[in-house]
């Protein structure tokens, strides 16, 4: 279930004050408030808003806060169906009508004529930076208000064209890890002086970083009656809540995701996440921008909430899988696996990554018959066969081996044959020349692997994975400087990915330094991003860096206790 609710957490800031005199001309710091003080600025502005029906009997209640008109402001997914509303907090309440909506922005405001409260401050999210602390305050189940701190983790832009006076803005959904409960939809994010900057608009159950508000500018943009996306924004495709019919959020989002545009798939996304937020495609369409950007723990949180909202999508399973994979929890990647298979038998790459799985945790002989499973769905598939091999040679039967790779080899010469067919319609065809190479690779010939990709990446210089497999094989074959300018060019296309390659390369090399710069770029594009915070940790480490290495830890401990646990036995072995 997608917990619709947005209280986020206030940010401290130290503000600059002028002093006397001489000092007059220093600016001098004036201390924020605490969360006690916040919290008791704020309290008396936020209320409970219940959704009635024709017989007067609640069907469902969200947080809003009231504004200086003496209307309050909620989402309009909380008042969404109702016939009558009634707003206030505990025994005093009062009726309200629907006065004004936008549901594009999921922001209605609601007139409650002798509404108690005192009301909000509201302040800007276009001020807001990435860390910033902030307070969500809202009425988790009507029940008496909580307050919950946590920091500014993305700022994602929206374009703002109202006649209000914020064309020139560019003004942020606010992505924060502050805890939010369920039933605090439409309730407040506050700044550290106690002003409203966002509504809480809903969250991720499980995950503390996929947490989202509307910016507050955009209440006072909110008019009586319906607006839509194309009367208040010139350009649609930049605004946060768009829209669409089903057919067009979803090709939109395939187009993105062929055309690897990981960024434009992520905010096309979470726009979508907004507008269908039962729908399970759009999160695990999420959750592939996120893997696309190797924000794999981002990515889980996305999948796992794609399979609250449908239990039997297979493919959000899967994917699951190969997120937990790529942060090598591999026990997990397994029961996820298992949970697909259930679903879904005939999974042919399902029981491919379970072989693989358990190989990585040295279960062999549940490996082969995985990797068997696979072959006897898909025989024509080498990487099955594969799969088989490795498992068969670990177990020491190599007649099998023999056997299995035999079988791979003779998949592969189709495949080959198939991608040279393409290319020979197009020899500018780098997608069909990156596959070749992988093959290639795949069969362990290295140098026509080395080619295929060269000539990849002279058809198109900017396919990233072109340039991520050159340097993958370079590094294979211990070629670290032809393997470092790989990854060099990889960072136009691919900043994470050509970073984070760079990074390994200089690990091997025992270039920790270097390792460290390189990993520190990936942490400032990916901030608040597990993996990217383990890397960085674990190059402070090897370099000697221990303090370093134990502020990342404290990091990470926020973020993924398990990955905060494994660097601190890394940093302090046992």
């Amino acid at each position: 279930m997608i917990c619709a609710m947005r209280s986020f957490t206030n940010f401290i800031l130290m503000i600059m004050i002028s002093g006397a005199c001489f000092l007059a001309l220093l600016p001098v710091p004036v201390h924020a408030l605490t969360p006690a003080q916040v919290f008791a600025k704020v309290k008396d502005a936020v209320v409970v808003v219940k959704r009635l029906d024709a017989q007067g009997k609640v069907k469902a209640q969200g947080s809003g806060v009231i504004l200086s008109s003496g209307r309050v402001a909620t989402n309009c997914h909380v008042v969404e169906g109702g016939i009558s509303y009634r707003v206030g907090r505990g025994k005093h309440l009062v009726s309200a009508i629907l006065y004004a909506e936008d549901r594009d922005k999921d922001i209605c405001l609601l007139d409650a004529k002798g509404i108690q409260g005192k009301p909000v401050q509201l302040g800007k999210a276009a001020g807001l930076k990435v860390g910033d602390p902030v307070y969500a305050v809202g009425a988790p189940e009507g029940l008496e208000l909580s307050l919950s701190d946590g920091v500014v983790a993305q700022l994602r832009v929206a374009k703002n064209d109202s006649e209000e006076g914020w064309d020139s803005e560019r003004l942020p959904l606010i992505q924060t890890t502050a805890a939010i409960s369920p039933g605090s939809s439409g309730g407040g994010l506050f700044d550290g002086e106690g002003r409203l900057v966002g509504l809480t608009t809903f969250y991720l159950e499980g995950g503390q970083s996929l947490n989202f508000a509307m910016p507050a500018e955009w209440i006072r943009e909110v008019k009586p009656g319906r607006t839509t996306v194309a009367e208040s924004h010139s350009d649609a495709e930049l605004t946060v809540a768009e829209s669409h019919s089903d057919d067009e959020w979803f090709g939109r989002a395939f187009e993105m995701e062929m055309g690897r545009d990981w960024e434009g798939l992520l905010d096309w996304c979470l726009k979508w996440t907004i507008s269908r937020p039962e729908n399970a495609i759009a999160w695990t369409d999420l959750g592939e921008a996120y893997a696309g950007l190797n924000r794999h723990d981002d990515a889980i949180k996305a999948y796992q909430q794609a399979v609250k909202i449908d239990a039997k999508y297979a493919w959000a399973w899967y994917k699951l899988g190969t997120a937990y994979e790529d942060l090598k929890r591999y026990n997990e990647a397994i029961e996820v696996w298992r949970q697909n298979l259930r679903i879904n038998p005939d999974a042919e790459l399902a029981w491919q990554h379970l072989g693989v799985a358990y190989g990585m945790l040295k279960r062999y002989n549940d490996g082969v018959e995985a990797c068997r499973q696979a072959v006897m769905i898909r025989p024509q598939d080498g990487d099955a066969w594969t799969c088989l091999v490795d498992a068969y040679e670990h177990l020491n039967r190599h007649d099998e081996a023999v056997e299995a790779h035999n079988q791979a080899a003779s998949r592969y010469d189709n495949d080959i044959e198939a991608y040279r067919q393409a290319i020979k319609t197009n020899p500018e065809n780098d997608d069909a020349w990156r596959k070749l190479g992988a093959t290639y690779e795949l069969l362990n010939r290295h140098d026509d692997a080395i080619e295929a990709f060269r000539q990849c990446v002279r058809s198109n210089p900017d396919n990233d994975m072109g340039w991520l497999w050159l340097g993958s094989v370079y590094r294979h074959l211990k070629r670290y400087d032809d393997a470092i300018e790989a990854y060099r060019q990889a960072i136009k296309p691919n900043p994470v990915s050509g970073w984070s390659g760079l990074g390994s390369i200089y690990e091997d090399l025992k270039r920790y330094d270097d390792a460290v710069k390189a990993y520190r770029q990936v942490d400032k594009i990916l901030p608040e991003n597990a993996s990217a915070l383990r890397d960085l940790g674990r190059a402070y480490a090897l370099s000697g860096n221990k303090t370093a290495a134990m502020d990342v830890v404290r990091k990470l401990r926020r973020l993924n206790r398990t990955t905060a646990d494994e660097l601190f036995n890394l940093i302090v072995p046992r």
